[in-house]
């Protein structure tokens, strides 16, 4: 997969370059206007997109291994997505007008300032995940790894022919309805709702095989951080940056108070 992804990234960058000088030079008529088109600096979008796949197959497998690192995973694709935003909106940049007087230019500043602080509140959900109590694999939890494996099972194929769907009805509205719709919200408007679906699955079933509130308390924040992501798709501007930084936050303070809980200090303390 890693390789796979490496080579489709290469393979669709130099296409994507090869549509832009194109249209350019007129070597021949693209039959659709894309705002993907206009500038080189652009081309850096497809590559952002097929990585993007490669985590969302990664996000899936991890599902059932571990509910944090799912979560974690989710907050690292919402970050590419962000920055993949970035490189789309870069030729829309007006250098010659003030730079807060026009609303692409002031979007930029959002996302720049909000990729710094998402990665960095990334990093440091990632340091509290990895001090996560270590428990022995009993009856009870290989049950619920079981169950989790049949959700993500359930989950890929799902996902898959909602990708075709859209990306099918994102074509056929640019060549033949010449619709301009958001391209940074196709596919993961579908893919977080339904990813909201199956944490829900997942929270419920956690219910059977646990009664500690600690546990149930977080499993519960995790949903709503992915709520939180999904309703980002739906706004634009500062608050669309806001609720995906409130998203990792809340993430992170509901880690940072488990991890308190699992771990006090004055009944642990060696490591992990």
């Amino acid at each position: 997969m890693e390789r796979a992804t490496l080579w489709l990234s290469m393979i669709g960058f130099i296409i994507h370059l090869f549509f832009i000088y194109a249209k350019k030079y007129g070597w021949f008529e693209v039959p659709f206007e894309s705002g993907l088109l206009i500038d080189p600096i652009s081309a850096i979008y497809t590559p952002f997109s097929i990585i993007l796949v490669y985590e969302i197959y990664l996000l899936v497998v991890n599902l059932p291994r571990s509910f944090t690192t799912s979560v974690s995973k989710q907050f690292e694709i919402i970050s590419l997505i962000l920055i993949r935003r970035i490189f789309a909106d870069i030729p829309k940049i007006d250098l010659k007008a003030n730079w807060m007087s026009t609303q692409e230019n002031v979007q930029l500043i959002y996302d720049v300032l909000g990729v710094l602080i998402i990665f960095f509140l990334i990093y440091l959900f990632n340091k509290g995940r990895s001090r996560l109590p270590k428990k022995p694999l009993n009856p009870n939890l290989q049950s619920f790894v079981a169950s989790k494996k049949a959700v993500s099972l359930i989950l890929f194929p799902i996902l898959i022919i909602t990708s075709i769907i859209s990306i099918y009805n994102w074509v056929y509205g640019l060549v033949y309805l010449q619709a301009t719709s958001d391209i940074n919200s196709i596919f993961y408007n579908e893919f977080f709702t339904i990813l909201i679906l199956a944490d829900v699955l997942i929270l419920l079933l956690s219910f059977q095989y646990t009664e500690r509130y600690s546990q149930l308390i977080r499993n519960t924040g995790f949903v709503i951080c992915t709520i939180l992501i999904r309703l980002s798709f739906g706004v634009y501007g500062l608050t669309n940056v806001i609720l995906i930084i409130s998203s990792v936050a809340f993430g992170l303070i509901i880690l940072t108070i488990y991890n308190l809980e699992e771990n006090p200090l004055n009944k642990n303390k060696t490591p992990n």
